[in-house]
């Protein structure tokens, strides 16, 4: 079972809104000021963010960091958030003006572990499950792997931060369920293509994101391959740090026995293959 993440100590800071860039009516990209957390965070690791002051929303929503910020020289200065406006908290976020401060906790849960070279690292995003990826591309580049993001949505629109990721070196693999960019169909589907016409001497290890169901599709794709896979759950957070259980989830560790882990602690990246997918 993976081990509980402690290389940081999570601060919680009132972090200044430095740009807010809508990427479409839906979906926008928060830029915070966070030095503190940005100097610590490791790719797939995620804040917990409240935006308002109020009592309603009551609870922070829990966010993977998108991107670290940094200036001139390459210091770290803070994080950004893929958001997706779907409810009041995220309405709020999605509505944040440069200036305003939103409390943000973090960094939190385990991260993903970065391959070295020659292994290549294959990212698999559906929909708003692009979120810890900037971050991961990033440090994968520096760690000198050969990166490929398997990006699907249900429409062309969806897909978002295209150049960004190419400008990085990142070969792109597209799929829209409505056929308006890439392959028609789930991205699932031209992920087996891909690892099928692998040699079986090319290690790659494969980081998913992103529906349950994508999830669980992944996960099987990479057990019938043989290739290792990380995923990062989804789930409901009521706090972050351990204490609600509301996060939890079903596995089977490597000496064969069944738990439940809190995702917030162990995870939320976890060995795809030991996950009981309902």
């Amino acid at each position: 079972m993976p081990a509980v993440y402690t290389a940081a100590v999570p601060v919680d800071v009132s972090a200044e809104v430095i740009a807010n860039t809508p990427l479409s009516s839906d979906y926008n990209v928060l830029a915070l000021r966070a030095p503190a957390i940005a100097a610590a965070v490791a790719p797939g690791q995620f804040v917990m963010v409240k935006a308002s002051t109020s009592h309603d929303p009551l609870l922070r929503r829990p966010f993977s960091v998108f991107e670290v910020l940094r200036d001139r020289t390459g210091a770290p200065t803070g994080i950004s958030l893929l958001n997706k406006r779907i409810g009041a908290s995220t309405g709020l976020l999605y509505a944040a003006q440069p200036g305003q401060r939103i409390a943000c906790l973090g960094p939190l849960g385990r991260p993903f572990t970065l391959v070295d070279p020659p292994a290549q690292g294959w990212m698999v995003a559906g929909g708003v499950g692009l979120a810890p990826f900037a971050a991961l591309a990033q440090a994968l580049q520096r760690h000198g792997v050969a990166v490929t993001l398997f990006y699907g949505a249900r429409r062309a629109a969806e897909l978002f931060y295209l150049d960004f990721f190419r400008e990085l070196g990142v070969t792109l693999v597209l799929a829209t369920e409505d056929g308006s960019l890439g392959e028609a169909g789930r991205i699932v589907a031209p992920l087996d293509r891909h690892l099928t016409a692998l040699d079986r001497q090319s290690p790659v290890t494969l980081y998913a994101c992103g529906p349950e169901g994508m999830l669980a599709a992944t996960a099987n794709v990479a057990i019938r391959h043989r290739r290792p896979c990380q995923v990062s759950v989804e789930r409901i957070m009521g706090c972050g740090m351990g204490g609600c259980y509301s996060c939890v989830v079903p596995m089977r560790g490597n000496d064969g026995v069944f738990r439940h882990v809190r995702s917030c602690l162990a995870g939320p990246v976890l060995p795809g293959d030991q996950i009981l997918w309902e």
